[in-house]
């Protein structure tokens, strides 16, 4: 989530870049999203009835996962580290999106943020696009948006996209800046958080967690990142993620420059059998842009387990087409020795 600088504090989301997001979104996909729902109303099982636009599902179907299809049962593609991970918020510009990803030096991971109210069906085409010139990562849901669903809309949107889009999502994040203050009841993103784990790993799928780092810009200090994770985490998943990331953005937390040494060797330690690294980062400041993304990509730390990540939030605004100043100094960056 995120982004432009502004006058929130740091443990607030920034509402003004999605809110111009939504309208640009809704603007510009109205009738692909209209074909979208119909194709899904149409295709729909009697497990997913009770939802179409994430909306809280009624009743036991909620709760009860439907039996794997043999298409939510095929795993993703291992990903060989380090990780060129790369954000992409909307998918509109198909065409200039893959050529842009296929020109990089490194093969990407390409997280495809799904957005609110938004069936599985309106990215399948974009998934299976992107899959062909990169990995992918697909985002269950932004954490802008992770309060305005039940525990069992959270649930039942899983299902629906592990189902949907199982064959061509490499990785799932099941939970985005997990213990931003803006998620809402405690209880339930943990519910939420906790559920979309088991449903993800009971097909067999590659799971990463991203927590959102906020080191003196947390407003309660139970979410402060590593209370965060050591309160709420639980066991079966402190030693059975896949991934566990970071989210970060230096303008939201006072232009702090972390230890990132210290904070990665800390976190794998809590986290003794996932890979680690950043899971978002990304800045408004366009005259900064340059310098953050050279400054991170090209960054070494040393921690067990650390694959880069990373996953630039502005790839479509900043890097589409590829001709852009800024995929050259990306391309730079992740060609860097």
């Amino acid at each position: 989530m995120k982004l432009p600088a502004h006058p929130f504090s740091c443990s607030q989301p920034p509402a003004l870049m999605h809110t111009l997001r939504g309208t640009l979104f809704a603007l510009t996909t109205a009738t692909a999203l209209t074909t979208a729902f119909a194709a899904t109303e149409l295709g729909n099982s009697a497990q997913q009835q009770a939802r179409q636009r994430s909306q809280p599902a009624q009743g036991a179907g909620a709760t009860a996962a439907p039996a794997p299809t043999a298409l939510a049962a095929t795993a993703g593609r291992v990903v060989p580290t380090p990780l060129y991970g790369v954000t992409i918020d909307d998918i509109s510009n198909l065409p200039g999106i893959t050529q842009s990803l296929e020109k990089l030096a490194k093969k990407p991971t390409t997280r495809i943020v799904f957005d609110e109210e938004v069936p599985p069906s309106y990215y399948r085409n974009a998934a299976v696009a992107i899959n062909k010139v990169s990995y992918v990562m697909g985002e269950i849901l932004d954490s802008y948006y992770v309060n305005t669903v039940t525990v069992p809309g959270y649930l039942d949107r899983t299902r629906q996209y592990l189902s949907a889009l199982g064959d061509v999502v490499d990785i799932w994040e099941i939970g985005n800046e997990i213990n931003g203050e803006w998620l809402g009841s405690n209880a339930d993103v943990v519910a939420k958080m906790n559920g979309a784990y088991d449903l993800t790993k009971a097909q067999g799928k590659t799971a990463a967690l991203t927590l959102y780092y906020n080191q003196d810009c947390w407003e309660r200090p139970a979410n402060e990142m590593f209370t965060w994770a050591n309160a709420n985490v639980p066991y079966r998943m402190k030693q059975g993620l896949d991934y566990v990331f970071i989210s970060y953005y230096e303008e939201d937390c006072n232009n702090l420059k972390p230890d990132w040494q210290a904070v990665f060797t800390r976190l794998s330690a809590m986290f003794p059998n996932s890979k680690i690294g950043f899971g978002e980062i990304g800045t408004s400041r366009k005259l900064k842009k340059p310098d953050y993304l050279t400054r991170y990509y090209t960054m070494k730390i040393t921690a067990p387990r650390y694959v880069g990540g990373h996953f630039w939030w502005y790839y479509r605004q900043d890097m589409v087409p590829y001709t852009k100043g800024l995929w050259n100094t990306l391309n730079q960056a992740i060609s860097s020795p």
